[in-house]
């Protein structure tokens, strides 16, 4: 016998467990979600989320190069 509490009929979330917000485009890098949206999913229609669902593809070209960090500093002389 299943439970049918446990079945839920909702959008999955897009995380794939890379959790870092870009500063510029206030944008995680993994799943392409707003801080807010990710604060707000479990609270959000399914129809607010498939939205969300649907912008992410635009997304990505927003997200700004990163320079490479430390290594990145001491090959460009920084």
């Amino acid at each position: 016998m299943t439970d049918d509490l446990w079945k839920r009929d909702e959008i999955e979330s897009p995380c794939v467990n890379i959790c870092v917000i870009q500063p510029e485009s206030r944008l995680c890098t993994g799943c392409l979600r707003s801080i807010d949206e990710i604060t707000r999913w479990g609270a959000m229609t399914p129809e607010d989320r498939q939205a969300v669902i649907e912008a992410l593809p635009e997304r990505k070209g927003l997200l700004t190069r990163r320079r490479g960090g430390r290594a990145g500093r001491l090959k460009n002389g920084g």
